[in-house]
């Protein structure tokens, strides 16, 4: 495999373990709020700065996801398989 080619297959690798691991963490956030959600927020402040972190790790995720399948389609292109 030429050099670019296998960069390229690193790089998806590489992405797909973050990205793996960005989805774990944010599934088991999005149990910890259910959870959270059944008892009373003391601190309202802290609570909106846990929402708006939980947006923005979601968004990474989806972001981080379309990334990963445009590696997938420029690797399927070039005939390169991991």
């Amino acid at each position: 495999m030429t050099d670019w080619k296998t960069r390229l297959a690193d790089e998806y690798r590489q992405t797909k373990e973050r990205y793996e691991k960005l989805k774990a963490y944010n599934n088991k956030c999005e149990v910890d709020e259910h959870l959270a959600a059944c008892r009373p927020i003391s601190d309202i402040e802290e609570a909106r700065r846990k929402d708006v972190d939980s947006i923005f790790r979601r968004e990474q995720q989806k972001i981080m996801g379309q990334y990963l399948h445009m590696l997938e389609l420029r690797m399927e292109l070039h005939g390169i398989t991991i």
